[in-house]
């Protein structure tokens, strides 16, 4: 039933506009702002911790907007997963640093877009798999029921998902060596055993080797993108950003660092855009204070 509702409730918020669809998410924010909720709890934690410099007022500032921005994020979903190509490709408003990425594929290398959560990650996602026929690792929901739509929305356009198994690392090395591109969001904890920690806003945050290793033994060229929401729904600015040569780096931690780095200055743009309210420091050293 939880399912069904979902997928209803997107499918109603695709009939709204993008002015609309906003409103609603700032209004929606708004109300994770005023309750007591684990979102706003986490999210507090997490700005207070990466932003000790700002005073208490321009956080608490920061932690509403981001809450309002994390409301839009929900809603934008259902126009996402709906409206046709045509559609949804005229909401770029502004496209910066793809030059270079084309520059790479003209070299025949292989590509990877390290799309951080910030913005709007799910239509990065439309574009890149309607310019580049993006193979990128997908872990399924906890609502099996809404995988067969979570996979038809992402595919439809040319992406192809693999799943976050060994198998599926395979196929990444596989398409990077033929020349292809690969689509992986570099700023979720990894777990189980299988990262390093590497300082993210000046904390050690546990990050992902398997980025650096696929840039390391493919040779591909590495991009962080991201799409900026601009104010009044007047669209979207997709930002390409070139990430640091050392990113391939040998040593796990070194090249961990510049990962980190290349997502921190990314979200430094616009704070408020980043999923602050995901538990990004979740996993701690031995001994080391628990934030969440």
């Amino acid at each position: 039933m939880r399912a069904a509702l979902t997928k209803n409730l997107l499918r109603l918020l695709s009939l709204l506009s993008l002015r609309a669809t906003h409103v609603l998410g700032a209004l929606l924010g708004e109300l994770f702002w005023l309750l007591p909720t684990r979102l706003r709890h986490v999210t507090t934690t997490n700005v207070r911790r990466c932003f000790p410099d700002l005073n208490k007022t321009t956080q608490t500032a920061l932690i509403r907007a981001n809450l309002k921005e994390t409301g839009k994020t929900l809603l934008e979903v259902g126009p996402l997963w709906f409206w046709d190509k045509r559609r949804l490709l005229s909401l770029f408003a502004q496209i910066s640093g793809e030059d270079a990425v084309q520059n790479a594929r003209r070299e025949q290398r292989g590509v990877i877009f390290a799309g951080p959560h910030l913005g709007s990650w799910e239509l990065v996602g439309m574009y890149l798999s309607d310019r580049y026929a993006l193979t990128t690792m997908y872990r399924p929901p906890r609502l099996r029921e809404l995988e067969p739509l979570i996979v038809e929305s992402r595919e439809r356009f040319g992406a192809h998902l693999v799943p976050t198994s060994a198998a599926g690392v395979r196929q990444l090395f596989q398409m990077l060596g033929q020349g292809g591109c690969v689509g992986i969001l570099p700023d979720q904890d990894p777990g189980d055993g299988s990262g390093v920690f590497a300082p993210f806003f000046g904390l050690p945050a546990y990050s992902m080797t398997l980025l650096p290793r696929l840039a390391r033994k493919t040779n591909a060229a590495v991009f962080f993108v991201y799409a900026q929401r601009l104010p009044q729904a007047a669209g979207y600015h997709l930002h390409f950003v070139p990430a640091h040569p050392d990113i391939a780096h040998a040593d796990a931690e070194i090249a961990a660092r510049h990962l980190n780095a290349g997502v921190e200055a990314c979200v430094r743009t616009l704070p408020e855009q980043y999923q602050w309210g995901y538990k990004r420091f979740k996993t701690r050293a031995a001994g080391d204070e628990q934030f969440y």
